[in-house]
């Protein structure tokens, strides 16, 4: 089942004066379960690509499908409430907020959509127990590791029940030990949960984990693969 999808999409940045052709007539689509690596060199438009997929930044053209859902165009306000429900976000350098507790940090999300206080914080424990927080709760950013401050992020963009998650060089801070221990997680949800993670990434750990890898070159995708299962 096909749960996002781009069509002839390109982003032109600086269209008047020295154009960059960020992305050139991308056309791609996911399917639910999906372990997928964006790859490629640095300016090979693999962010630009994953900011698109989440609605964070608008093509010049073409579209944006989620779930059949057209995004491209939407007004802001409804944009924003879309990703809230729809998108699950992991970012390089975690984004959690500095006041609040690991278990504040996985809820605020659900506070957002307007869930019941029982209801949010039952799911936020469930969700840092499965990431091997179930201890941390009452932790701040500050009190935790990077990798546990990354592992908190991924209970966060899971809280919000999204369709897929998109991870923005998701281990580039971790230590090796680290990032295997996320990967590992993020694995078994993706095999046991069918969670849907799409990666954009230089790791080499992150890649050789993938079951699809797509590479990208000057703002065009080069190779698409589908990676054999492990034995």
């Amino acid at each position: 089942m096909i749960i996002l999808k781009t069509t002839n999409l390109s982003k032109v940045y600086n269209p008047d004066t020295v154009p960059v052709h960020a992305l050139k007539d991308v056309s791609i689509s996911f399917e639910k379960g999906e372990f997928t690596s964006i790859v490629g060199p640095s300016g090979s438009g693999k962010t630009t690509l994953l900011n698109m997929l989440g609605g964070l930044d608008n093509p010049t053209s073409g579209t944006v499908e989620v779930d059949g859902q057209v995004i491209t165009g939407m007004k802001d306000g409804a944009l924003i409430d879309f990703r809230l429900h729809n998108i699950g976000f992991v970012f390089q350098h975690y984004n959690l907020i500095p006041v609040f507790t690991a278990l504040e940090n996985v809820s605020f999300i659900m506070l957002l959509q307007n869930r019941k206080k029982d209801e949010m914080e039952a799911r936020a424990r469930n969700l840092l127990e499965a990431v091997g927080l179930g201890e941390r709760l009452d932790a701040r950013p500050k009190q935790l590791s990077g990798g546990q401050q990354q592992r908190v992020a991924v209970a966060r963009a899971l809280a919000s029940e999204p369709k897929f998650i998109l991870a923005d060089e998701p281990t580039a801070n971790l230590d090796s030990a680290s990032a295997m221990n996320l990967l590992d997680i993020m694995e078994k949800m993706n095999r046991e949960q069918n969670i849907t993670f799409i990666f954009s990434t230089h790791d080499q750990r992150v890649i050789d984990r993938a079951r699809r890898v797509v590479t990208m070159v000057d703002g065009a995708i080069s190779k698409d693969e589908r990676m054999k299962e492990a034995v």
